[in-house]
């Protein structure tokens, strides 16, 4: 599964008004990598940071899928995390925060992951985060999976909504200049024109049910 590489710019980024970025159809080959400068102004967590990312595309994966993960790189920014191989290693997951050991501290997943996988992710990582999306397919996986799921008190499951996700998949583009800012639970993503307000659906909290 290929993902992003962060690479971390430091200090606040602030990006005024710029010219249209061209939308570019996300059906993504192999080799296709996009740009994207990112601000997080998390004034939830009290962090402010500006990340340089290249966002190298599978083939299956969509503009939509790709902008949830960074949705998910935004709402958890640090300078320790990074994003894993992507859609095509299936025991990884999408981003990682590492201690210093190696081990994992924080694992997240993005879409509708297998449950097996989740349970075993959730003992691999002192605390897991899925970010799901999909509208029908998303309630269909939660009402299949969730009861065993809820015993898993390290287990954090979120949904975006479906008009989000889609929103946020019209700001996909090969070159990118976004501002995610996060106050009192409110989630909005901008490119200067636009802004995609997301707001997400806790399906799990953490503690077991």
């Amino acid at each position: 599964r290929m993902g992003l590489a962060p690479v971390r710019a430091h200090g606040r980024l602030s990006f005024g008004s710029s010219s249209a970025l061209k939308i570019v159809a996300l059906s993504a080959t192999v080799g296709i990598r996009r740009e994207a400068r990112l601000a997080v102004a998390d004034i939830d967590r009290g962090y402010y940071g500006g990340h340089a990312l290249t966002i190298a595309c599978h083939p299956s994966e969509t503009g939509e899928r790709m902008m949830v993960r960074v949705l998910a790189f935004a709402l958890h920014a640090d300078d320790a995390l990074a994003f894993g191989r992507g859609l095509s290693s299936e025991d990884e997951p999408d981003l990682a925060r590492r201690d210093p050991t190696g081990a994992i501290d924080l694992w997240i997943d993005v879409g509708l992951p297998d449950e097996r996988e989740l349970r075993k992710a959730c003992g691999r990582a002192r605390e897991v985060h899925v970010y799901a999306y999909g509208g029908r397919a998303c309630a269909l996986w939660w009402e299949k999976a969730g009861s065993a799921l809820a015993r898993q008190p390290s287990l954090v499951v979120h949904e975006v909504p479906q008009e989000a996700s889609r929103a946020l998949a019209e700001l996909a583009a090969r070159t990118m200049k976004l501002q995610c800012t996060i106050q009192d639970g409110h989630v909005f993503v901008s490119d200067g024109e636009r802004s995609v307000g997301v707001e997400l659906r806790t399906l799990k909290a953490a503690g077991a049910a």
